[in-house]
């Protein structure tokens, strides 16, 4: 998967959280400990949105990549953007899977809420 094909995975699912009425806070939120690719609010609850995209002929599922290491990152990635909001702010963890098909074209999205606890 290319670095392009990422990025408008990102650029979808960023568009897809709008389309539900949920804002974008966050895009590509860089910390020391890793990047988080989306940070949404929904009924006052922070999400920390990993983005998985998958193109044709790829065999992992999106999801699978999400290891326990990759979560440990995220979840230190998220209380470096936690220590801006109020303390005891409520977050989860959500996957959105992002398909696509020939072209680069939008197959279908798979927004996984709470996909993980937080491992810090």
């Amino acid at each position: 998967m290319s670095k392009y094909t990422g990025a408008w995975g990102e650029v979808l699912a960023a568009r897809y959280l709008r389309n539900r009425g949920l804002p974008i806070l966050a895009a590509n939120y860089r910390t020391r400990f890793g990047e988080i690719d989306i940070v949404s609010q929904e009924k006052g609850v922070l999400l920390f949105v990993e983005v998985k995209t998958r193109s044709p002929g790829m065999i992992a599922l999106p999801l699978e990549s999400v290891d326990t290491d990759k979560q440990r990152k995220l979840s230190l990635a998220a209380a470096q953007y936690l220590r801006r909001e109020p303390p005891n702010t409520p977050s989860r963890f959500d996957i959105i899977e992002v398909y696509l098909g020939e072209n680069e074209q939008l197959e279908k999205i798979n927004h996984i809420k709470s996909a993980f606890e937080s491992s810090v």
